[in-house]
């Protein structure tokens, strides 16, 4: 049923994605009682909520509202699903919709004057031939163009809307949509759904359904063209594969294309997949590379990181001697170095790229320290960096060399996203003579294009890891291949030093990359057997409790492999310990963003890099308030005693922290790790997971599971070769260069 209404008031307005929750107005006696506002007003209309994308917020017109009435925060809410204006067709109508401040660019006065001359047909004239708004004084070009802008955008939201919501296509997905496709969102998806396929996150059984349902052949060249981008986007988001071979591609895409056809015979044929795949490379749409298939962003991401590697390299490093520098360090700062500590300090001033790798326990901070004390021995004026994948990361590296400026990798190169949103417009080379960037087995392929097209020549760069770690969460394998292609000098320290001598956690470390499952158990290493994940989630919600009553809250952290399968997943841990940690008061009420709910007191986690914080930041939220404009804010007390106020809307990148995932993991320590091990998990268990779950631990580890699961685990080596061709590219890069050198030497 629709409902004719009037704007009210704004309960709470998103600019970013146009999301609204809006009180409006009505005669309408059909409104259910359940949705009427309570409070009387003097113009007896019935107010409710309607909640929307891009809702007029203006009383000069009336909205045709359909849509699903729903429970929520704000009570009995109309969900709204399609809006349609309704501009009274007189001169005032039309001159009171043009000064609502719905369209950017047409004041008041501006309002006044195309009324003026274009009458009730104000509007028409708008939609179809806007150019003749040129005529009113004031309105330039520029000004024309970014009424054309507003009144697009803001027609083209709420039809794609109208055209999506059949298939339960949120807001937020809309507005991913539009910004991706602009103006033509509906007329490209009208022509052609599979587009869609482009973006990212949208897979392609949602798009087929919507297509197929619409009347597509099955074997529409639209369709396996859409098919084919699926593939590629899988392989990647899921795998971690930069490209798939031309026969491992057409696979795919005939499986994914024939998943639910019963009939064999009436399925897609390897031939016609073959057929647009050398169509899609004749447009360029896709890259053919040695009989190797990638995305167009994939492909320049690895072959323009490859090229500026190569051009690092080919430079001639300065080599100052450093003996006397290190010498004195090491007698002034009490710095005892190893052999190969002190070899990897060399390396590092021989070369203007070098590799430093090890597990915990294996020196690696000591022999920064090294390099930065040394570096400014020798370069005073020398401008050092510090770096790292994450803010937790970076504010460790901080604090273990005693150097305070370090940074996330976001953060130094300008970028306020993953998303490939940048604020550093210009793309200046990095100031700075020396860089170190510490956990670089978590840089992705895309992150890697960023960081080295930023290096300017002379640099000297320092990669810093632990290459047994899981693979980046990102495509490609950037710190492996760098070390594979034998091109870059590293340093693996492999000895266990005195500080972590005595430690279960560093030996146990080494023993499972060993794949030796004789494990040493102790005070700081513990197991605690169970046979079911019932079990399981019961007894790691009491070692929590027990473990949070002496350490502390912030000191203890659950480390699950799975995210929301099962009750020791993540999700549900989260939610039990939640209870028993910081139950719900009647004073302090739980609070709902989306499908959360937060309350004061709870551990929780940032998810996405922003201005104020890092993604893997941990919490705790200290308030919630309603400012001035009752709009909800909270506040989050970080672990470095930041503090960041939130909006609505922020709060989506934000989530329980009790438990986390191992991969999520990557990049911080706790003092006190607990993991499940156990049956249920199997298909995810391996030797990389298990080592990266108990280095996240500085004191202590406990294992509550299976150990024959632990010992399946160590013996599985699942550090699949990720399809990427880097260190490949590097070398034939580095040879051109080389012959280059070589002929302007001669």
């Amino acid at each position: 049923m629709s409902y004719v209404a009037v704007y009210d008031r704004t309960i709470f307005y998103n600019p970013s994605n146009k999301y609204c929750i809006i009180s409006v107005k009505s005669t309408d006696q059909n409104i259910p009682q359940q949705a009427r506002s309570a409070y009387r007003h003097r113009d007896n209309m019935i107010r409710f909520v309607a909640v929307g994308y891009e809702l007029p917020r203006t009383d000069k017109v009336s909205m045709l509202l359909d849509g699903e009435w729903k429970d929520g925060k704000h009570g009995y809410q109309l969900q709204v699903e399609r809006c349609e204006e309704i501009v009274p067709q007189t001169k005032e109508g039309v001159q009171g919709y043009l000064s609502s401040r719905l369209l950017k660019g047409i004041g008041p006065k501006i309002a006044e004057q195309i009324v003026e001359r274009f009458g009730a047909d104000a509007l028409n004239v708008l939609e179809k031939q806007p150019e003749r708004l040129l005529e009113i004084r004031g309105i330039t070009p520029t000004k024309l163009d970014e009424i054309k802008l507003s009144y697009d955008e803001s027609r083209c939201l709420r039809d794609l809307m109208i055209l999506l919501s059949p298939y339960q296509v949120t807001p937020a997905t809309a507005t991913k949509i539009y910004e991706h496709f602009g103006a033509k969102s509906v007329e490209i998806l009208q022509s052609n759904p599979f587009e869609l396929c482009q973006i990212s996150g949208f897979g392609f059984k949602r798009v087929d359904a919507i297509a197929l349902k619409n009347g597509m052949a099955f074997n529409s060249p639209q369709r396996i063209h859409g098919a084919i981008f699926a593939s590629l986007d899988n392989q990647r988001s899921d795998k971690g594969h930069l490209f798939l071979t031309e026969t491992g591609l057409k696979q795919t895409a005939v499986k994914l294309l024939n998943a639910n056809q019963p009939v064999p015979q009436l399925g897609v044929k390897a031939a016609e997949v073959e057929a647009v795949i050398e169509d899609m490379i004749l447009h360029g749409e896709i890259v053919s590379s040695e009989g190797n298939i990638y995305q167009m962003s994939s492909f320049s991401q690895e072959d323009e990181t490859a090229n500026r590697i190569a051009q690092i390299l080919a430079v001639p490093s300065d080599k100052t001697d450093i003996t006397f520098a290190l010498e004195h360090i090491r007698k002034n700062l009490g710095l005892s170095l190893s052999q190969r500590q002190s070899e990897a300090v060399y390396v590092a001033f021989r070369n203007n790229l070098s590799i430093i790798t090890g597990s915990p326990g294996t020196g690696k901070t000591t022999v920064l320290r090294a390099i930065i004390e040394v570096f400014r021995s020798i370069k005073p004026d020398g401008k050092i960096m510090l770096a790292a994948p994450t803010g937790k990361a970076s504010r460790r590296m901080a604090e273990s060399t005693g150097f305070k400026d370090a940074k996330t990798l976001h953060s130094l190169l300008g970028l306020l996203g993953e998303d490939g949103f940048t604020r550093d417009k210009k793309q200046e080379p990095l100031d700075a003579d020396l860089i170190i960037v510490d956990e670089s087995s978590m840089i992705d392929m895309w992150l890697a294009r960023q960081f080295f097209y930023r290096i300017r020549p002379g640099t000297k760069v320092v990669l810093v890891g632990d290459v047994d770690q899981l693979q980046s969460v990102g495509a490609g394998d950037v710190f492996r291949e760098l070390i594979r292609c034998e091109l870059i000098p590293v340093t693996v320290l492999n000895e266990i030093f005195r500080q972590s001598k005595d430690s279960r956690i560093a030996h146990n470390a080494k023993k499972i990359n060993e794949a030796d499952p004789n494990l040493l158990y102790g005070d700081d290493f513990q197991f605690v057997k169970c046979q079911t994940q019932e079990e399981a989630a019961d007894l790691i919600c009491q070692l929590f409790c027990s473990e949070v009553e002496k350490n502390g809250v912030e000191k203890v952290q659950i480390l699950s492999p799975y995210r929301s399968d099962g009750l020791a997943s993540v999700d549900k841990l989260n939610t039990a310990i939640r209870e028993m940690v910081n139950p719900v008061q009647d004073d302090l009420p739980d609070y709902k963003i989306g499908s959360r709910f937060f309350r004061v007191g709870d551990k929780v986690m940032q998810t996405k890099n922003n201005e104020d914080a890092s993604n893997g930041d941990i919490g705790f939220i200290r308030k919630i308030y309603r400012d001035e404009k009752d709009a909800l804010k909270f506040t989050i007390e970080f672990s470095d005693n930041r503090t960041v106020e939130y909006g609505m809307e922020d709060m989506g990148h934000i989530e329980l922290s009790y438990a986390t995932t191992i991969h999520k993991a990557m990049g911080s320590e706790y003092d006190i790790v607990v993991i499940p091990v156990i049956r249920s998990h199997a298909i995810m268990l391996n030797r990389n997971l298990i080592y990266t779950a108990i280095t996240r631990a500085k004191k202590k580890v406990i294992l509550v599971g299976q150990k024959g699961m632990v010992i399946m685990a160590i013996h599985k080596n699942e550090t699949g070769k990720r399809n990427t061709l880097l260190g490949e590219r590097i070398g034939k890069y580095l040879k051109a260069y080389t012959l280059k050198n070589e002929k302007k030497a001669s």
